[in-house]
């Protein structure tokens, strides 16, 4: 890319970001014409339209960032990665559903279903390997941490191809063809032993190349300062809560499919799978925000109001249902109405908010917060002094400390007019 002009770098992205919105307007159409005939609902469950609708969306966050990054940075690897995560899951989609057109809703329409479903069957290695290692690998500037990290990112790449290749060319029936008994049309049957090996191999290689670069990330992260931390602070946040709410997806529905007797899936697990899709969208959107630079110092206030308003909701939500029970035992004995206990739960949890804000913020504070809330400790002990101390010369003094310990400057000077 260093031989092309940032104006050539520009129109490309703007290319590839309109090529990736014309795949949408041809897998869209073809998805819901397959469903029309297949009699699929509209449900937001999985596989149900409105998750595929969901899914869309999620997908377009990524080289809808991309473009934005790129409109600056044209030479930035990052706004490039993400453009390529957008339209590989994209052309996963718009294949997907031209292979179930062509063999299941009208057999014969298209050339070559059989063929699209098979190189479809391992596309998602590189739309998952190219989110989970080199974008993670490679932010905020598009550089490795450090010269170590290129045998690191070789494996990676080797892994995803790998992975993606022993896929697409193993023989066998297509797991994920709309015809149960399709055998894949481009297999190499005299490859099988090698094909095989290799997935065996590769596979496994894949989540650990994973974890690999997100410790390159936590490193990168402890040797970082100024500018280059808060942005890693935005991808660190995001990638976090993705992974928590998919490891809570997945504990849940194992633990749910182990012990439920009526094979029904509860509301509770339902919303969860449903919303472990549209939490990708954290990951574009930090990383837009990390490195186009917009409100970027912002995040330590909205993990602080996050945690202080999450805790607060839960214990007052906690106190009220307690206080309801506990009044309507009570007042059981004097009148079968709740109406009273609901009441009296309802003003103590009033009273209680303001109390419990304070007490709950001060806890965040002294204990995910420690410089900020020993610096509010300081202040408040110089501001007492400052009542009653006169000596131009001690209060000097004592505000150089004081700057000192809160601010931790390089450097120091105080200047004070002199009296006349």
């Amino acid at each position: 890319m260093t031989s092309l002009s940032d104006r050539t770098l520009r129109r490309l992205a703007w290319a590839v970001w309109w090529f990736f919105v014309a795949v949408l307007t041809v897998s869209v159409p073809l998805s819901f014409v397959e469903r029309e005939v297949t009699g699929e609902t509209w449900g937001a469950g999985a596989g149900g339209a409105a998750s595929e609708l969901v899914f869309v969306a999620v997908v377009m966050t990524f080289p809808l960032t991309g473009v934005l990054i790129l409109r600056r940075q044209p030479r930035n690897p990052i706004g490039w990665l993400l453009h390529a995560i957008g339209l590989v899951w994209g052309l996963t989609g718009v294949a997907d559903s031209y292979a179930t057109y062509g063999l299941a809703v009208d057999p014969g329409s298209l050339p070559g279903p059989d063929v699209v479903a098979a190189l479809n069957e391992g596309t998602w290695a590189p739309g998952l390997g190219l989110m989970g290692t080199f974008l993670i690998l490679l932010f905020p500037d598009g550089h490795l941490p450090s010269p170590r990290w290129r045998p690191v990112a070789w494996l990676c790449a080797v892994t995803i191809v790998m992975v993606t290749l022993a896929i697409d060319l193993l023989p066998g029936r297509l797991e994920e063809s709309p015809v149960p008994t399709l055998d894949n049309p481009i297999a190499l049957e005299s490859a099988q032993p090698v094909l095989m090996t290799a997935l065996i191999v590769f596979l496994p290689l894949l989540p650990l190349c994973i974890f690999a670069c997100a410790v390159g990330l936590v490193l990168r992260f402890r040797r970082s300062h100024g500018l280059e931390r808060e942005q890693l602070k935005w991808l660190a946040t995001a990638g976090a809560l993705v992974a928590l709410l998919y490891l809570a997806t997945m504990v849940a529905t194992l633990l749910e499919q182990n012990t439920s007797f009526t094979g029904e899936t509860p509301w509770w697990l339902a919303a969860l799978q449903t919303a472990s899709t549209p939490a990708f969208v954290l990951l574009p959107i930090a990383i837009g925000v990390a490195i186009l630079r917009h409100n970027l110092f912002d995040l330590d206030v909205v993990i602080n109001r996050a945690l202080v308003y999450g805790a607060l909701t839960a214990t007052l939500a906690g106190f009220y249902l307690g206080s309801v029970l506990l009044l309507q035992l009570v007042l059981s004995p004097l009148t079968d109405q709740s109406d009273l206990a609901v009441a009296g739960s309802t003003l103590a949890v009033a009273a209680l908010f303001r109390p419990a804000r304070s007490r709950i913020q001060s806890t965040v504070d002294r204990r995910f917060y420690r410089h900020r809330y020993d610096a509010v400790l300081i202040l408040d002990a110089f501001s007492g002094r400052l009542r009653h101390e006169l000596d131009i010369e001690a209060v000097g003094t004592d505000l150089g400390t004081v700057v000192r310990d809160t601010m931790q400057p390089e450097h120091l000077s105080l200047w004070l007019r002199a009296t006349s």
